[in-house]
């Protein structure tokens, strides 16, 4: 069995900045603060990127006020995606289709999202019906570790058929491809993110596209 493991921000769609909106909306409305301070958040975990808002406000990282702020973000998200001119990024529909006829290929999501904002996310641009299992970004700090909750799942949905040269981590920016690294996975990278393809090559992928829209020839390579 092949796997492909998907990241979604910057891979699969542009939400038009609403994710974020969305987190600076959160933080605002639950924590009465002003949400002005930028943190990192392409690449990182929801988790992770929850923490770097909590240490520049003086907030206590703390489960309750991690609970607080993951369900506000998730009551906000759904009104931040219209407002915001987002898009299915090229090949992306082509490529799920064409992964959908195979019968030898589990398709899954590698994300730093929180599982419920990649199922409200996806569901908005009706790519979510695809995507069976995956590893989410609700625990972890660091996208290595949703990596092996992506791997631990992968082994359990295939009975453990899964060879490690068999996954693929597709991704747009470096921390997809160390993640992919990280877990014996293979890595396709596309400049359809926030990160340069000098950036992405450094980053050594086995594989680099400008981006989806030759879903044919891709999956010539992985598959």
């Amino acid at each position: 069995m092949h796997v492909i493991l998907f990241d979604i921000d910057g891979t699969l769609v542009h939400t038009g900045g609403a994710g974020k909106a969305a987190l600076q909306d959160a933080l605002s409305v639950e924590f009465q603060v002003d949400a002005a301070h930028e943190v990192p958040v392409h690449g990182h975990t929801d988790r992770g990127i929850a923490r770097s808002l909590f240490r520049a406000h003086g907030l206590d990282d703390s489960q309750e006020n991690w609970d607080r702020f993951r369900a506000a973000y998730l009551r906000v998200l759904p009104d931040h995606l219209p407002r915001c001119t987002g898009r299915v990024l090229p090949g992306v529909t082509e490529l799920l289709d064409l992964l959908s006829e195979r019968g030898d290929v589990a398709v899954g999501l590698l994300t730093g999202n929180v599982q419920e904002g990649a199922r409200i996310k996806l569901g908005y641009y009706g790519l979510m019906h695809h995507f069976r299992f995956g590893g989410f970004g609700d625990v972890h700090y660091e996208r290595n570790d949703v990596a092996r909750e992506a791997l631990a799942v992968v082994h359990a949905f295939s009975d453990g058929r899964a060879a490690p040269e068999r996954i693929w981590v597709i991704g747009d920016t470096p921390l997809d491809v160390s993640c992919a690294r990280h877990i014996g996975a293979r890595c396709v990278a596309v400049v359809t993110g926030n990160h340069t393809r000098e950036e992405l090559t450094a980053a050594e992928p086995d594989l680099l596209l400008n981006d989806l829209s030759d879903p044919a020839s891709l999956l010539a390579h992985i598959v």
